[in-house]
């Protein structure tokens, strides 16, 4: 049924858009609402070219429609739509280039750019001109395959459930996190099988964290500009199809090899959080390709400037796409409905969610796009996290995104940097960001889980290369090592890059245990970079978007058990010790026993002042911890936590008493990683550049 010609022609329905298999054909939806004419063209399996155009004849609120009788799942198909040719209105139809349906659900093969994607003439300068492109893409264009009923155990069905602030989120690579794992077989490396392989889980769980947030899958697009230096885009910013899983990383079947994968991750107790990019599409600016929405509805999916021919650029890839219109909206929530009920995936990382967020007028807390995620019963329910900041104007929104979205946090990267880099404590604001960044967060009820706080993401130096690089080394981009952050707050110790002095090892190895454990005990949600735990680099680049080679992937072939084993313990720390992870502010109000929530001290044990914050050498703090004053779960958990950040040398603690009811247990410390727990007494000498965690149950 799949390869045989389409039969009979009837109305259909104008919904669901996209192609839906029932048990007499296909239902083909697809807006379009400035098309003369719209055509569903087939291909038998196999073959780019041989086509069977077929025009679709019903039309209704500009959703072309009709129902071909004879045609199921497998069948492989694109779109083309025709209409007025006038770019400097915004109209770009070109009913010679075959089109991608944006609601497929599964494409043959990856997309990469070709000249013959173009759908207009390029003058000689290689800028773009105003003449119809004549030439057929249909040859270069992926296919769209027409999808059945999933296969396979629901993954929906084994949700972990866990809570928000419980969670220790890894943020990874689908491919390069197997890509050169020995333990993974040859054959399954880089794939969603590689991923979900026992190898790879048993890693996961054994460092216990809860969710793994996966750099975006949504079937992209290898731009011109990454085609032309024989580079492929890595991390999948270029999305292209919002409903289909990216064919790469398949062996057979993409929708039902991804649905495995989650269904496994679940089963080991972790959550899938995907990276999403709503923002823009790789079909780029007025000089990019004609893949699926410009021939559609350039119009209406993109935000034009006021002269129709050119596109704003707020995500700064050429395009910025419309989600506050109707149906540029629809597209989105169907889309994220479907990657939720259809993979059971538990959550989204929004990719510049000001964008997304951004109506007519600016960004808007009360916009359509925000709204219609608050309200939705399958959405409003999952992880929501926005990167609160895009390069449009006013585009850094960090604090001021509504519930039910949690945002990314960089100032507590960047502070967190800062200070252990050997900045002024209260000038990084430093204790701010260990008990949630209030500054930010602490309004409209919202709790720490609103802040998901990182040193490390995908983006930027790893933490190995963040204390050994004091530059970028971004020269494999092809983009003279223009590309990428300049400003990274790293410190290379004195050697740049590899070195083979002890003490700077030594040291080195201090800077990265002290960073980790600033993470995972601030208070907030903690995401770790994939490899951090392993000592993994990305020789000094910062910016390894189209990397995908040894370079991006991680690299196991010598991992830092050491550090993975600390890692460990530090993730087991913060699970076992509910004052670490509390819901509420801590203000350092007083509890109903009459103790403060939170409180700091000097290491002589006096309250530090306002000038002790701003002093340069005042460089060592603890920070004692009890449940929230104001909050009814803190003021249930009993006991205490002290955490000492000693960022500069050897310095002796005195401790504060605990009543007398037990002493103070030694969880960790950061300079002796492998040394066990054990009460302590009345001081502790902690070493220079680290963290030592001390709990009491009374």
């Amino acid at each position: 049924m799949a390869g045989a010609p389409a039969g009979v022609t009837s109305a259909g329905r104008p919904w669901p858009l996209g192609v839906t298999v029932d048990s007499a054909g296909v239902n083909v939806a697809v807006y379009a609402p400035a098309a003369s004419a719209l055509y569903f063209c087939l291909f038998p399996e196999g073959d780019q070219q041989t086509e069977q155009r077929l025009a679709i004849p019903y039309r209704q609120d500009g959703i072309w429609h009709a129902h071909f009788a004879g045609l199921g799942a497998g069948a492989r198909y694109g779109l083309r739509a025709d209409g007025e040719f006038r770019p400097a209105d915004g109209l770009c139809f070109n009913v010679n280039k075959l089109l991608i349906d944006p609601y497929a659900r599964s494409l043959g093969r990856p997309v990469r750019y070709h000249e013959l994607m173009n759908g207009t003439q390029r003058a000689d300068n290689d800028d773009p001109g105003s003449q119809l492109d004549p030439r057929d893409s249909a040859a270069v264009v992926p296919k769209c395959i027409v999808a059945g009923p999933p296969a396979g155990p629901d993954p929906a069905s084994n949700r972990p459930g866990h809570d928000l602030p419980d969670l220790v989120i890894y943020e990874t690579h689908l491919k390069g996190i197997s890509a050169a794992h020995p333990e993974v077989p040859a054959q399954l490396r880089g794939t969603y099988a590689g991923m979900g392989h026992p190898a790879v889980i048993e890693h996961l769980r054994g460092l216990g964290v809860t969710a793994v947030e996966l750099l975006p899958v949504q079937a992209f697009f290898d731009d011109e500009h990454i085609a032309k230096k024989d580079l492929h885009n890595y991390w999948g910013y270029q999305p292209v199809a919002w409903f289909a899983p990216e064919p790469r990383y398949a062996q057979h079947d993409a929708v039902a090899e991804l649905r495995q994968l989650v269904h496994v991750l679940h089963e080991a107790g972790i959550e899938v959080i995907l990276d999403v990019v709503y923002n823009h599409s790789g079909e780029g600016g007025a000089d990019g390709p004609t893949l699926n929405l410009r021939g559609l509805d350039n119009t209406g999916y993109y935000r034009l400037l006021e002269d129709k021919g050119h596109y704003a650029n707020d995500s700064g890839t050429g395009n910025t796409l419309a989600v506050h219109s109707p149906m540029v909206l629809r597209m989105v929530l169907d889309s994220l409905r479907y990657w939720a009920q259809t993979f059971g995936v538990d959550g989204f990382r929004f990719d510049l969610a000001t964008a997304v967020a951004r109506g007519p007028q600016g960004f808007d807390t009360q916009g359509a796009f925000l709204q219609a995620i608050a309200q939705d019963p399958v959405l409003a329910t999952l992880k929501l996290i926005a990167e609160p900041w895009d390069l449009g104007p006013g585009g850094y929104q960090l604090g001021n995104f509504p519930a039910p979205f949690a945002q990314w946090n960089d100032q507590f990267r960047d502070g967190v940097r800062r200070a252990w880099r050997g900045d002024v404590l209260g000038q990084a604001n430093f204790g701010a960001l260990l008990l949630g960044s209030a500054n930010l967060f602490d309004h409209s009820g919202r709790s720490t889980a609103a802040g998901i706080n990182f040193i490390s993401a995908h983006d930027g130096f790893t933490l190995h290369d963040m204390v050994s690089y004091s530059h970028k080394h971004n020269e494999a981009n092809g983009e003279d090592n223009r590309d990428g952050h300049d400003e990274n707050y790293s410190d290379n110790f004195g050697v740049e890059g590899p070195a083979n002095d002890p003490a700077i090892t030594e040291a080195r190895g201090l800077r990265v245990r002290g960073m980790l454990a600033t993470l995972l005990l601030a208070q907030g949600v903690p995401m770790l970079l994939a490899g951090d735990e392993l000592g993994n680099s990305q020789r000094g680049n910062n910016n390894a978007y189209a990397q995908d080679n040894e370079l991006g992937w991680l690299d196991w072939s010598a991992p830092d058990r050491e550090l993975m084993d600390y890692v460990r313990r530090l993730i087991d720390v913060r699970r076992r010790l509910p004052l670490l992870r509390q819901r509420g502010f801590l203000h350092g109000q007083v509890r109903a026993n009459g103790l403060p929530d939170v409180r700091w001290l000097c290491p002589d044990g006096s309250t530090p002042t306002a000038e002790h914050w701003q002093d340069p050498d005042s460089r060592a703090l603890a920070l004692q911890l009890r449940g929230g004053a104001h909050d009814p779960r803190g003021e249930a958990l009993d006991g205490s936590v002290m955490i000492i950040f000693n960022l500069g040398g050897d310095c002796e603690f005195q401790l504060p008493g605990t009543g007398g009811t037990a002493p103070w247990l030694l969880e960790l410390d950061s300079a002796l990683p492998g040394h066990p727990a054990g009460t302590v007494s009345e001081r502790y000498a902690a070493k220079a550049q680290s963290v030592v965690v001390l709990s009491c149950g009374g």
